[in-house]
């Protein structure tokens, strides 16, 4: 394993942890309807992170691709958070960029 995918392996796993607890967190908050689309993020970066960290893990031919939707879907899930001022999607915003960074070099 190169050392991008092993940063990259640990990024990912700080931002899927990240994601999960702002998706639950978000649940909870009075106006959940207002975190709608923070919510549908949330999941999706879990997702795609859990699913790219896999095909790390088994030096899957698709790596590359994966890492540029992840980029993405990281980089739309930091910029939702980040017009909530709420700790635990400030902190999610903050981890799904540092995420998106180390999945680039995957790229």
């Amino acid at each position: 394993m190169s050392e991008h995918q092993q940063d990259a392996l640990n990024e990912l796993q700080k931002c899927i942890t990240a994601c999960n607890v702002c998706f639950d967190a978000c649940l909870n908050e009075p106006h959940v309807g207002h975190m709608a689309d923070c919510i549908r993020l949330d999941r999706d970066c879990a997702d795609i992170c859990s699913l790219l960290s896999q095909a790390i893990a088994r030096n899957s031919p698709n790596i590359a691709a994966l890492a540029a939707a992840c980029v993405e879907i990281c980089r739309a899930c930091a910029e939702e958070c980040d017009k909530h001022e709420h700790d635990h999607c400030q902190k999610c915003a903050t981890a799904c960029e540092a995420c998106a960074t180390a999945c680039e070099a995957l790229i």
